[in-house]
């Protein structure tokens, strides 16, 4: 017995979520679960996953929390510096390649020690909204859309029936949340409510939107408040396998 909570203490742990980032006409949305496990141990259930990282740029972070935070904290620093030198040489803030580049280098000089996996994205008036993947190993990809996390082997087939070029900023944002809380619906590593960020040229917008506004799927109960509201409903139908 003892042994056995020993290796579910010291043994690897399954650190799940979901994380998107989707270019529109106009923009970028980024889109996260909140839930943070430990194994089958819900640690934090309504976490923030999307960081800021200057006034146009922001991150997804998905894998190991504290690595995935301490990143982002170091990576602040650094566009303090590098926004500023920015400002004096352009003028204007760092663009979103500048900081895509800059979390590259920092994940793939420290790739033998760092469980993360990154999405930033942003918008600047050189390129407009731009989506960069950063995955384990601290490769630089450039996406229209890119998804990650635990959550993400269940959407790359929604994904490429339900993604177009050229959507409008409701219909990427309503893409988004579909996609986390299918994703959620799915994955026993993402849970808890959909955060999004929208950055485009007016600026940034945060929107949150709690469990029970999220979409239902098939054969998915709808939340409840306790176990006794549960019970005390009537009797669900048996599953047929």
């Amino acid at each position: 017995m003892e042994s056995h909570k020993e290796n579910e203490i010291n043994g690897p742990h399954s650190m799940g979520t979901t994380i998107i980032g989707v270019t529109y006409n106009g923009g970028v949305v980024l889109g996260a679960d909140s839930r943070t496990s430990t194994g089958v141990y819900v640690a934090n259930r309504a976490s923030d996953k999307i960081t800021q990282l200057t006034d146009n740029v922001y991150i997804c972070r998905s894998g190991s929390a504290a690595d995935s935070q301490t990143v982002s904290d170091y990576l602040r620093a650094d566009f303090d510096f590098a926004g500023f030198a920015c400002r004096i040489q352009l003028g204007q803030p760092a663009t979103v390649k500048v900081a895509a580049n800059l979390v590259r280098m920092l994940s793939y000089n420290n790739k033998n020690f760092l469980q993360t996996g990154m999405i930033v994205g942003g918008w600047d008036k050189y390129e407009g909204g731009k989506i960069y993947g950063v995955p384990l190993g601290g490769t630089l990809l450039e996406l229209p859309f890119t998804i990650g996390g635990s959550g993400s082997s269940y959407l790359y087939g929604f994904f490429d029936q339900a993604w177009k070029d050229g959507m409008t900023q409701e219909e990427a944002e309503q893409l988004v949340v579909k996609a986390v809380s299918l994703a959620i619906a799915r994955d026993g590593a993402s849970g808890g409510v959909v955060r999004t960020v929208t950055i485009n040229s007016e600026g940034v917008s945060r929107k949150y939107y709690p469990e029970d506004k999220l979409p239902r799927w098939h054969e998915e109960l709808e939340p409840q408040n306790s176990l006794l509201d549960i019970l005390s409903s009537s009797s669900p139908e048996p599953m047929v396998s």
